[in-house]
């Protein structure tokens, strides 16, 4: 039992030890006497039931006549005479109550277990296991590890990965859960936890497991997108470099493992502002004003670079949020001169009034815009309709420009207002800017997507 269950000898000897004792209160009362001898290496339990000689009983559990004692042992005792009596217990307990007994140890030998398990498994929460999956339902893995069933919830796993019964599998313990007094405990793993992501790079990583490198925060998307702040405590080991490995086979390890998840290793740094800089990396930002109370940071960019900044479905924003903890609201920086060449729309305009329409010194959408009707409808070709229908096409791609850049930010849950030329000057007189600010985030920017190798820089960064 001790080898099958897993289970303390010591602990085992006295829960025995405790049945036994239920057994025998149960069979000659509560204030019986007894001794119980146990050997546990030969498997010989012995029960002395000890009681007093007395002329006239007034306790059976505790006292016994001369005769009674005569008839049982064949010894002539007196009255004060200590009487010991070795128990029979397949004779003297009966079938009921040894039933009794052995529902009652192995209820307490399953208590046992459930401790166990839930003591064992709590000091592991945070740390990998490798197990096998032997179970799958309803989207839920039901893993083995070390003959114990634990689970892995469908919402815990990366959304692409696809497992069959027999696959061995990586997953972190997230919690252990307790329903109740009598339920079995939980084990919930996760492979979407951040702390998953760092126990693999400490595993793929000698540096971090050294602690020369220093993992200050992890935001993850599983299976899509992760940044990793690191920090050396040694100036001579490049953070990013050492992450990334030669032609960056230490990062790809862990993004094969992560179902493909693209990972951007950022060196960390105590300054709020360089940091996010380098968080919303590779969008380079103009300037950008904290507010500590609030923890919120108003960042302003070029309008070329809003699109960055925000990221695929609002990744970029929102794990840079998750990994500075501020509420990053864009400003994007509209700049008059931005204009579409009007060749973009040849074909729905037709190559012959493009023609003309450029013969008439109309090169771009704004200037068409901008044109009188009159001055329009004098080119050769042009109707009233078809004007109408190239102002409306014109009109819906800046519209649409705008519109798809405000649904990302919608979806990311960051806020984007739109800067007008000429405010950016009374920005940057305001209190508490600097005029060297821009030059600063750019370059740590800049620094952050090219320490790690070119080999490497694609699957590290996928701005």
């Amino acid at each position: 039992m001790v080898r099958e269950k897993g289970i303390d000898r010591d602990i085992l000897m006295s829960v025995i030890e405790e049945t036994f004792a239920m057994m025998i209160r149960k069979k000659y009362g509560m204030d019986a006497k007894f001794d119980l001898v146990m050997n546990m290496d030969k498997g010989d339990i012995e029960i002395y039931l000890e009681k007093t000689v007395a002329e006239k009983v007034e306790n059976p559990a505790l006292e016994i006549t001369p005769a009674d004692a005569f008839a049982k042992s064949g010894e002539e005792l007196e009255a004060g005479d200590e009487y010991v009596e070795i128990i029979n217990m397949g004779k003297d307990f009966g079938r009921r109550l040894i039933v009794t007994a052995k529902q009652n140890l192995n209820q307490r030998i399953r208590d046992i277990e459930k401790d166990n398990l839930f003591n064992e498994y709590s000091q592991l929460i945070g740390e990998i296991i490798v197990g096998e999956v032997y179970q799958i339902r309803q989207g839920d893995l039901f893993i083995i590890h070390n003959r114990r069933e634990l689970l892995l919830p469908k919402m815990e796993q990366i959304q692409r990965e696809r497992w069959r019964k027999g696959d061995t599998i990586r997953a972190i313990v997230k919690d252990v859960r307790r329903g109740g007094p009598t339920a079995t405990p939980v084990v919930i793993l996760s492979r979407t936890d951040p702390r998953f992501l760092e126990r693999l790079m400490e595993i793929e990583i000698p540096e971090i497991f050294d602690g020369i490198i220093l993992i200050k925060g992890v935001a993850r998307e599983p299976g899509e997108r992760a940044k990793v702040a690191v920090e050396t405590t040694d100036d001579r080991v490049d953070p990013v470099g050492a992450c990334v490995g030669m032609k960056g086979v230490r990062i790809h390890s862990i993004v094969r493992e992560l179902a493909n998840e693209n990972i951007d290793i950022i060196p960390w740094t105590s300054d709020p502002v360089q940091f996010l800089g380098r968080a919303l990396s590779p969008a380079k930002l103009i300037e950008v004003e904290l507010n500590e109370e609030s923890k919120t940071a108003t960042v302003l960019v070029s309008d070329d670079q809003v699109s960055l900044a925000i990221g695929k479905q609002g990744q970029n924003v929102r794990l840079a949020s998750k990994l500075t903890g501020y509420q990053i609201n864009l400003v994007k920086e509209a700049r008059d001169e931005e204009d579409i060449e009007l060749i973009d729309f040849r074909d729905e305009i037709g190559a012959e009034l493009y023609s003309e329409l450029i013969r008439a010194r109309i090169d771009t959408a704004k200037e068409f815009l901008s044109t009188p009707r009159e001055t329009l409808l004098r080119v050769e070709g042009m109707t009233p309709q078809r004007l109408e229908d190239i102002r409306r096409i014109l009109e819906q791609e800046f519209a649409q420009a705008d519109e798809l850049l405000s649904s990302s930010a919608e979806k990311a849950g960051v806020s984007l207002t739109t800067l007008r030329t000429g405010q950016t000057a009374d920005r940057t007189g305001e209190e508490g800017t600097e005029p060297a600010l821009e030059m600063e985030i750019n370059a740590d920017a800049q620094a952050a997507t090219t320490a790690a190798e070119p080999a490497a820089q694609e699957s590290v960064n996928n701005g």
